[in-house]
């Protein structure tokens, strides 16, 4: 079974609504499973912290998460163009992964959500491959074949999955912000395959 890790931190919901269609694309993949985690928030008050296992929703991801997953499909709200503290302070603890090259030539594919069309969505989606880049991951996007990636007035881009939040943050992951991450996962789940057949036939 090839597992994908959907990995995503949400403040308000819209990310993890994402993640949630993007498992689906992962699992219209026959023998394809979608692995959805979260990390922690962080807070300036050092003394804070958080429970082992949240009370609700998906559980916090573990360094065995990212060892065990054949790719990864990685989330995170717009925070002036680039990711939240949160995901970028779970990404700061894999330099053991970087020195093993045990993430070497898994796919992975980035997705965001922002209050604004003009928000920073593509720089943020940037700013999440660059560490994957460094921990040798094959970075995807959406190709252009892709037809609602012409037509959208919301999110979408050729660099991952995007959503059009709003000021309030309550617009819905529309009907085409949808499809988009379906098809980025599932883009995700056949490419992490053809690796994998790729590797056994060598």
């Amino acid at each position: 079974m090839t597992c994908i890790l959907v990995l995503y931190y949400s403040r308000y919901g819209a990310v993890k609504h994402m993640a949630q269609h993007i498992a689906r694309g992962v699992e219209s993949v026959s023998n394809a499973e979608a692995r959805i985690r979260t990390v922690p928030a962080v807070s300036p008050q050092t003394e804070m912290s958080l429970p082992a296992i949240p009370e609700e929703g998906a559980l916090y991801a573990t360094l065995d998460d990212l060892r065990e997953c054949d790719g990864l499909a990685l989330g995170s709200p717009t925070r002036f163009g680039n990711m939240a503290a949160p995901m970028k302070y779970f990404l700061d603890t894999t330099s053991g992964l970087w020195l093993s090259g045990e993430l070497v030539n898994k796919p992975a594919a980035v997705f965001s959500s922002t209050a604004s069309l003009h928000g920073g969505q593509e720089t943020t989606l940037i700013s999440m491959m660059l560490p994957l880049m460094h921990l040798g991951f094959l970075v995807l996007g959406i190709p252009y074949t892709e037809k609602d990636l012409n037509t959208t007035l919301s999110g979408g881009t050729p660099y991952g999955a995007t959503h059009f939040a709003g000021s309030s943050g309550k617009n819905p992951v529309n009907e085409e912000e949808q499809r988009l991450c379906f098809a980025l996962g599932k883009r995700l789940a056949m490419t992490a395959q053809l690796l994998e057949s790729m590797y056994h036939k060598s």
